[in-house]
């Protein structure tokens, strides 16, 4: 999708997003999360018509991470701890269903790009780990960001990997309350890369850690990640918002 209208705000974002990253206090060690969903299952989308197909590659919510995560290793303070979580459980299908190792293919990415793999299989297990996954009164989460499925009220890890046009394993704003606002720096950058977030989650990640969540109004576009370096899309009529 071209994306000219939107290129200077994306740029504009990822530079604040950095800056924010790596404005923590000299010496003090943090741990930036990014969270991957799952792909659906090609016997789901090739059920819909070809434009509204979703996932036709299996690696866009993997590979535009990486590509993010090799920027906010650049951009943060030495030490800064890069904690990459996935879904586990959407790739294992989409494996069986395409014949590749793609769990593997995933650790590749944690052993050539020095990141910290964690496996997730609900939305109960992310807040915990953002709560307790490290020591929260020496390792402040600096940042958090979210590539994968998403409506306006909630994270869809599994979008029509399980269930065609549903998800059994998600993310809800309702959830959010469970967050330890402690656990994040004052400054923590916070971007949900799906669809739609802008419209009502940001508000309610908002009211429960105090932190902006940058999102899109209107839907992101993944589909021609190889022509843009895999850097997220926004789709025609969309913008991104920091509220």
């Amino acid at each position: 999708m071209p994306m000219s209208p939107s290129r200077p705000v994306f740029f504009a974002l990822c530079i604040a997003a950095l800056s924010f990253l790596g404005a923590e206090t000299a010496g003090a060690q943090t741990e930036v999360i990014v969270v991957s969903g799952g792909p659906a299952m090609r016997r789901w989308e090739d059920l819909r018509k070809p434009g509204e197909q979703h996932d036709r590659w299996w690696g866009n919510f993997v590979r535009s991470a990486r590509v993010r995560m090799q920027e906010i290793k650049k951009g943060t303070p030495p030490g800064t701890i890069i904690t990459w979580m996935v879904y586990r459980d959407a790739y294992d299908r989409r494996s069986a269903e395409d014949r590749q190792p793609l769990v593997s293919f995933v650790e590749s990415v944690r052993d050539t790009y020095g990141v910290r793999l964690v496996w997730f299989r609900s939305g109960s297990d992310v807040i915990n780990y953002i709560n307790s996954g490290m020591n929260r009164r020496s390792v402040k989460v600096s940042g958090f960001e979210y590539f994968g499925h998403s409506n306006k009220f909630c994270f869809m890890f599994d979008y029509s990997s399980d269930v065609y046009g549903g998800s059994g394993a998600w993310l809800h704003e309702t959830d959010l309350k469970r967050i330890r606002a402690s656990a994040f720096t004052p400054n923590a950058y916070c971007q949900s890369w799906g669809c739609h977030t802008a419209e009502s989650m940001s508000a309610a990640w908002k009211k429960a850690t105090g932190l902006t969540l940058v999102g899109a109004y209107g839907k992101t576009d993944y589909s021609n990640g190889h022509l843009s370096g895999w850097k997220v899309q926004l789709a025609p009529g969309a913008s991104w918002r920091r509220r």
